[in-house]
C-alpha cells in the first residue's frame, strides 16, 4: 500500500514540476523582483523529491530486513557481516598491506624461542602467576583483540619476570601493546646484566649493565647503560612510527651485539649501531613505568634466537623450522612481518634452482583436530604462493602441506610449548 502512494506521489510531482517551471518563466519575465520567490519554489521541488527517494529507499531497506538478499550475496560477492568479528591479537583493524611494502622487515627469528607468554594460563582478574611487581595488575580481556592481555596498571611500578633467560648476542623480542586513550608517557621495556639479580629490582638502572627502551606516544628513547663505567653511556631517540593509541601494535626488537633496531607499522623506527655497552650479557628483563601516565595491555610477548643458518639447515640438514611466519590467529593470510623470513629462504632457493621443498604448516592442539589440519594446509599453500608471487620463486620445485597438531614438537602444556609447536617447516625433497 505503502509502494502504491509513493509512485502516485512521485508521478503527481512530475507532472507538477513542468507547470512550476512556465509559472517561473512567466514571473520572472513580468517582474525580476520575484526571484527570491522563485528560488523558494525550487527548493521546495528539491526537498519533496528528496523525500521521495528517502522514502523509496526505506523501502528497499525494509524489503532487506524482511529477509530479501543483499545486492552483493545476490551477484556472488561477499555481503558484510552485521557485526564484524573480533580481531586476534597482533592483528591490525586496518586492510591488509602488500607483502612488498614491508621490505625494511629485514629480522629474520631464529629457530629457538627462548621465551613466549600469552597470559593463557591465568585466570581472568589474577596477577600473572610467572610475574612478579612492587605494583599492581591483572589479567583482562578486551573488546577490540582476543586473547589475554595483561594490564599493567600500577604507579610507579615495576613488573619482572623473576627468572634468568640465557639471551644471545642475536636475539629478537616481540610483544602485542595496546595503549589506552591517555597513553603519552610510556612504558620502559629493560634488558639487563645481572649477576645477583632481585626478584623484584626496582632500581632505575637495575644490574650491571643494561638497554631501556622506552614507548612513548610520540617518540621511542633508547639508553644503554653502564652502572660499572658511567661514561659508557649511549642513548638513541626516534620519532618514527610511533605506537597508537586504542590500537593493537605489534613491537620487534632486534639487538645484534651493541646493535639496537626496532619495527613497528612496516617500517623501521629506530636503527642504532652502538647503543648497548661493550660485553654486555643480558639475562633478565623487565617492564617499568615512572612517570607514566596511564598503562597499556600487553600478550603475545616473545623472544627468539636470530638469523638463523638458513642455507645449512635447509641445504645440508634438510629441514628448516621457520618461525618467523606470521599469520592471525586461525587465519591462512601471511602477515608483513614475515617479509624477512621468506626472503631469506628465497635467496637459498635462487641460489640452488634444482632445490625442491615441502612447505608443511604445524598449528598447536587448541581447537578441533579437523580444524587445525585444514588450517595448516592453508597456511602451507599460503606460504608457497608468497615464494612465487612476491618472489619468483619456481612452483615447479615447490608443494604445500599441512599437519595440523599431529607432529608436535614439544607438550602442548604451556603457551611456551604452544608456541613451539606453532610453526613452518620448509622440508628439502
Amino acid at each position: 500500500m505503502k509502494t502504491a502512494k509513493l509512485i502516485c506521489l512521485l508521478l503527481g510531482i512530475l507532472f507538477v514540476i513542468p507547470s512550476f517551471a512556465q509559472l517561473r518563466i512567466g514571473e520572472k519575465v513580468k517582474n525580476q523582483t520575484n526571484s527570491r520567490a522563485d528560488q523558494r519554489v525550487d527548493e521546495g521541488i528539491d526537498r519533496g523529491l528528496n523525500k521521495i527517494e528517502e522514502g523509496v529507499g526505506n523501502l528497499f531497506k525494509k524489503k532487506k530486513q524482511a529477509g530479501e538478499e543483499p545486492e552483493e550475496a545476490a551477484t556472488g560477492g561477499e555481503a558484510e557481516p552485521a557485526e564484524r568479528p573480533m580481531p586476534a591479537a597482533g592483528n591490525s583493524a586496518q586492510p591488509q598491506d602488500k607483502l612488498q611494502s614491508f621490505s625494511k622487515y629485514d629480522f629474520v627469528p631464529g629457530d629457538k624461542i627462548l621465551f613466549f607468554e600469552d597470559f593463557s594460563q591465568d585466570a581472568i582478574g589474577d596477577f600473572p602467576a610467572l610475574w612478579t611487581t612492587n605494583g599492581s595488575g591483572e589479567v583482562k580481556t578486551l573488546n577490540m583483540a582476543a586473547g589475554n592481555w595483561f594490564h599493567l596498571n600500577g604507579a610507579d611500578a615495576v613488573y619482572c619476570f623473576p627468572k634468568n633467560i640465557d639471551f644471545p648476542d642475536n636475539f629478537i623480542v616481540e610483544f602485542d601493546i595496546i595503549p589506552d586513550e591517555v597513553y603519552q608517557y610510556g612504558i620502559t621495556l629493560t634488558l639487563y646484566e645481572d649477576a645477583s639479580p632481585a626478584e623484584v629490582d626496582n632500581d632505575l638502572y637495575p644490574g650491571e649493565k643494561g638497554l631501556h627502551i622506552t614507548l612513548d606516544a610520540d617518540r621511542w628513547a633508547t639508553k644503554g647503560y653502564n652502572n660499572v663505567d658511567q661514561s659508557d653511556w649511549l642513548e638513541g631517540e626516534s620519532e618514527t612510527a610511533m605506537v597508537e593509541k586504542e590500537k593493537i601494535n605489534h613491537v620487534i626488537i632486534w639487538i645484534q651485539k651493541r646493535r639496537v633496531r626496532i619495527y613497528h607499522k612496516g617500517s623501521k623506527a629506530l636503527d642504532m649501531p652502538t647503543n648497548i655497552s661493550a660485553n654486555t650479557k643480558f639475562n633478565r628483563f623487565r617492564f617499568s613505568g615512572w612517570d607514566a601516565n596511564s598503562f597499556p595491555y600487553l600478550t603475545n610477548l616473545k623472544i627468539t634466537t636470530a638469523a638463523p643458518d638458513t642455507r645449512s639447515k635447509l641445504l645440508t640438514e634438510g629441514k628448516l623450522i621457520s618461525y618467523g611466519i606470521y599469520f592471525d590467529s586461525g587465519k591462512d593470510v601471511v602477515k608483513p612481518e614475515s617479509y624477512g623470513a621468506l626472503n631469506d629462504i628465497a635467496k637459498v632457493l635462487k641460489e640452488n634452482p634444482g632445490v625442491k621443498v615441502k612447505i608443511v604448516g604445524h598449528t598447536d592442539s587448541d581447537g578441533a583436530d579437523a580444524a587445525n589440519l585444514d588450517l595448516s594446509k592453508r597456511r602451507g599453500a599460503a606460504v608457497k604462493n608468497e615464494l612465487v608471487k612476491t618472489f619468483g620463486i619456481d612452483a615447479v620445485g615447490l608443494e604445500a602441506d599441512g599437519m595440523g597438531e599431529n607432529q608436535p614438537v614439544a607438550p602442548n602444556d604451556t603457551p611456551a610449548n604452544k608456541a613451539l609447536n606453532r610453526r613452518v617447516e620448509f622440508i628439502k625433497l
